[in-house]
């Protein structure tokens, strides 16, 4: 008898061996998928794919994008609290991420418990941009344009809760003006109706807008930084145009689901940001008016949870 099973028994030891071999291979040893909850061409596709390519260099692994859009990031980001924390699904988030639980009274999952930050990855300020048609020539004009005309402009965004829909929001309340917004499915579209003429304005990053404004298509009115940028220093600032104070930055971090091995998140961060001082792709954010911001996973939490709580404060009504 112990010769019949002698073989077979010898074969579940050799086969058990094999599947703790393969489990103990070093992360990663298979393809990563990064997901990003903006369609192409979004700010944070463009800086998710320069990180993709770095990490696929850096972790000998391809680092796939998936596009899932939607909801301001909420499906995407459910998507993520729902993946295994193995370091095989990571996610780019921005300042939707922190708006979101004040947006959302309920969500599919606990932007606090359920997610974990690898790193913050860069900030970037918002042009105003206008279809060059547009009477205003100035952020003070634009003012005095829809103060005389409330409720008669249209704004666009990629959906409330968007970045795009929470500066715009702030744009209107510090500078006392009613402007009505325009949900799109993303910020591509919602800047290809502004070139258009369908709607007169949008706010956008200085990263996707960039080039429209440089070839003439789109007349940047203000940036949203505290001081002027150096790839477009013509272009005043939000607070000098006449909204005393107005300061707003996109912002992007790397999440991944919570529970992820320490070894992981410490592999990932590294590699993060290795990956944002790389000279090549420092210089190409740098170019785009970003500003590389690599951090900690301890930095980059509390960025998010202090983000939480200026959304809580701005955007929930006092009961």
């Amino acid at each position: 008898m112990n010769c019949r099973f002698g073989p077979l028994a010898l074969f579940l030891v050799i086969a058990g061996l094999a599947a703790d071999l393969a489990g103990a291979q070093p992360y990663p040893n298979r393809p990563v998928r990064l997901l990003v909850p903006y369609p192409p061409g979004a700010a944070t596709d463009i800086s998710a794919r320069m990180l993709a390519a770095r990490l696929s260099e850096s972790l000998g692994q391809q680092v796939i994008v998936d596009n899932r859009t939607g909801a301001s990031g909420i499906i995407a980001t459910a998507l993520l609290a729902k993946a295994a924390p193995d370091g095989y699904t990571i996610m780019l988030v921005d300042v939707a991420h922190g708006a979101n639980p004040a947006l959302n009274d309920k969500m599919p999952y606990d932007t606090l418990k359920d997610l974990a930050a690898v790193s913050l990855v860069l900030r970037v300020p918002m042009l105003l941009l206008v279809n060059p048609a547009f009477p205003a020539q100035s952020v003070k004009e634009l003012i005095a344009v829809a103060r005389a005309n409330p409720g008669k402009y249209n704004y666009g965004s990629a959906g409330t809760g968007s970045t795009m829909y929470l500066i715009a929001e702030l744009f209107k309340a510090q500078a006392g003006i009613d402007l009505v917004h325009v949900a799109y499915k993303g910020g591509g579209p919602a800047l290809t109706d502004v070139m258009g003429g369908q709607i007169p304005l949008c706010f956008l990053s200085t990263v996707a807008s960039l080039p429209h404004v440089k070839a003439g298509r789109v007349r940047a009115l203000g940036i949203s930084g505290r001081s002027r940028s150096p790839v477009v220093p013509e272009v005043q600032t939000i607070a000098e145009g006449g909204v005393p104070g107005f300061e707003f930055y996109l912002w992007q971090a790397m999440i991944v689901p919570a529970g992820i091995p320490r070894s992981i998140m410490t592999r990932l961060n590294s590699e993060v940001n290795a990956a944002l001082n790389h000279a090549e792709s420092k210089e190409r954010l740098v170019s785009l008016g970003a500003e590389p911001t690599p951090s900690t996973p301890e930095q980059a939490d509390a960025h998010i949870r202090a983000e939480i709580e200026r959304w809580m404060k701005t955007l929930k009504p006092p009961r």
